[in-house]
């Protein structure tokens, strides 16, 4: 099968599952594949793409990703931000940078239509919770202000004092114990 022909076949519902196997299949080989199939004109093309990347992403489609997250289709929106939010794979190069990618989830978290869009931007954003005053800004307001009352739930759990804003903090340095052998010798 030709590589549009594959693609092609991500568009009929029928024939979705087992091409994206075959795309699976493919693993790094694809990576070229999917990149295109980014730019393909059936929004369940693009969303398959997306979650493709999601486990085979490369430095170079960080770019192509950012791009996706103004498409037109809200699942497309939501499989990007769920590529660009789910680290269990990426580190080092693969990692997206904060500068790239928050503003952009910031923008989504407050302006974007879709309540399953805003409420995947809460992940992303909920990443820099910790170290941005603007992500923390940003979950405040969704936390209190969003019409959804999923998004303003999932925004309360990775606002300050939320369970996941208290799992994920920066764990201070430990200290060493005292040393107790010190503490029984005679003086």
């Amino acid at each position: 099968m030709k590589p549009i022909e594959l693609l092609n076949q991500l568009a009929v519902p029928h024939r979705a599952a087992t091409a994206y196997r075959t795309l699976f299949a493919m693993g790094f080989t694809a990576v070229p594949l999917a990149r295109a199939g980014l730019r393909h004109e059936d929004a369940a093309v693009r969303q398959y793409c997306c979650a493709f990347l999601d486990h085979f992403l490369v430095p170079e489609a960080l770019g192509d990703l950012l791009v996706m997250l103004g498409d037109p289709d809200p699942k497309v929106r939501c499989s990007t931000l769920h590529t660009l939010a789910c680290d269990r794979c990426k580190a080092g190069a693969c990692r997206p940078a904060e500068a790239d990618v928050l503003p952009e989830a910031v923008r989504l978290l407050r302006e974007d239509p879709d309540a399953h869009v805003r409420a995947m931007a809460v992940e992303v954003v909920g990443q820099y919770v910790h170290a941005n005053p603007h992500a923390e800004q940003a979950l405040l307001a969704a936390k209190t202000a969003d019409i959804s009352p999923a998004v303003r739930k999932k925004a309360a759990w990775y606002a300050p004092g939320g369970p996941i804003y208290k799992r994920t903090a920066p764990r201070s340095p430990r200290t060493a114990p005292p040393d107790s052998r010190a503490d029984q010798r005679a003086p």
